[in-house]
């Protein structure tokens, strides 16, 4: 445990060099968001949680719209309070507790026609926005064909049609997956930071979800997915074809993180959403908790794991690079997001907006994975898993 004590002490001192750097008002990423108001879809995930917590914390935005739908008995506005309880948003409850003040919460559903948002919202996001984040997604490997394409493809497109009604945007980030052209026939070929070709036209299997009931969709899903893996990322490859063919003219760039796993420095060390107890961190919380004893792998295949808050500062960084360039397919920037010990999966893009950061950016905005220390980071994440999902405080 000294280690891990040692470890949150140079943290908490990494914090305080951040804090400093943002209130001298030297970074030029605080400066683009600073006053802003945002739109962040998939606030209550993993990713869109820390996501939130940055903005608030390193960007002085001034406000964060969430659209979340209501669940159980709980509306939208419960929802939010929920959210930020979450221990993600203990510093920022303790240094600026009138964030949540700022966090408004909007009632729609990313798989809906215009968002399932009401006309009044509609309206009143299209009037304020200024930056989009779209982060929600159905990242279930097995979800139904049906849900996959209105989730993630519609609500995608959805979103480009609210983009192209707002009248101050200046940005906007949709978060994708490294995986979303990961096929059966590209085994042991790069992924690189561009378009590859859509597996059909989105907007055809758009059509088929909403006419087709989902036992004979999902009948014809094996044909229809051909050499994707999974519903999820055949759906994320149709979506990323939507932004290339139907972005015209928005500042737009696509993210595509790997495999994302518990934070490496902020804003804690090891934090982990409690829901993110599948893939990876599964794996370390069945050997913690003395479950898990075996496990049969191939030693030669590299996964390409990312800590949460390097692409939380990417996908910052990267709306703020989008904004100097009025885009065309051509233009739309490809951002990965992945480890540098991968041969497969390419990041030039990212290691670019790295590059024209000033110093006090690489600082508060890291996103170059050349910094994390893996070992470091192995031990900090079953730190994470231990203390956010197993709740075992020591």
């Amino acid at each position: 445990m000294e280690v891990m004590f040692a470890l949150e002490k140079e943290a908490l001192m990494r914090q305080h060099r951040m804090a400093a750097i943002t209130a001298s008002g030297n970074s030029s990423i605080e400066r683009f968001y600073a006053g802003s108001t945002v739109f962040v879809t998939g606030g209550s995930g993993f990713l869109g949680k820390l996501l939130v917590e940055k903005l608030f914390r390193s960007c002085n935005v001034n406000k964060v719209f969430l659209l979340l739908r209501s669940k159980k008995d709980k509306n939208a506005q419960h929802r939010a309070k929920d959210i930020l309880m979450d221990p993600v948003f203990d510093s920022l409850h303790k240094h600026r507790p009138e964030f949540v003040n700022n966090v408004l919460a909007v009632e729609g559903n990313v798989s809906k026609i215009r968002l399932g948002l009401n006309s009044t919202d509609w309206n009143t996001l299209a009037e304020q926005v200024n930056i989009i984040f779209h982060v929600a997604a159905t990242v279930n490997f097995d979800e139904t064909i049906k849900i996959a394409t209105l989730t993630n493809v519609r609500g995608t497109r959805e979103i480009l049609h609210l983009a192209k009604a707002c009248k101050n945007l200046r940005s906007i980030v949709h978060v994708s997956t490294a995986y979303s052209h990961a096929t059966k026939s590209r085994v042991d070929s790069a992924v690189k930071e561009q378009f590859y070709e859509s597996p059909m036209p989105p907007n055809v299997m758009i059509e088929l979800a909403e006419n087709m009931d989902e036992k004979n969709l999902s009948s014809m899903a094996q044909t229809l997915m051909d050499d994707w893996p999974n519903t999820y990322s055949f759906s994320k490859a149709l979506a990323e074809e939507i932004v290339r063919s139907e972005a015209c003219n928005l500042p737009i760039c696509i993210v595509r993180p790997a495999i994302v796993v518990s934070s490496y420095n902020e804003p804690t060390i090891g934090w982990i959403d409690p829901n993110n107890a599948y893939g990876p961190s599964g794996l370390i919380l069945g050997i913690l908790t003395g479950i898990l004893h075996t496990l049969v792998a191939k030693q030669e295949i590299v996964l390409s794991i990312v800590p949460v808050d390097i692409v939380v500062n990417t996908v910052i960084a990267a709306g703020w690079e989008t904004t100097k360039q009025q885009t065309n397919e051509d233009d739309i920037k490809i951002y990965n997001v992945t480890n540098n010990r991968s041969p497969m999966l390419w990041n030039d893009n990212v290691l670019k907006v790295y590059n024209n950061m000033s110093k006090y950016d690489q600082e508060v905005f890291n996103c170059d994975m050349a910094t994390v220390d893996f070992k470091q980071l192995v031990v900090t994440w079953a730190f994470g898993v231990r203390k956010y999902i197993i709740k075992d405080f020591f």
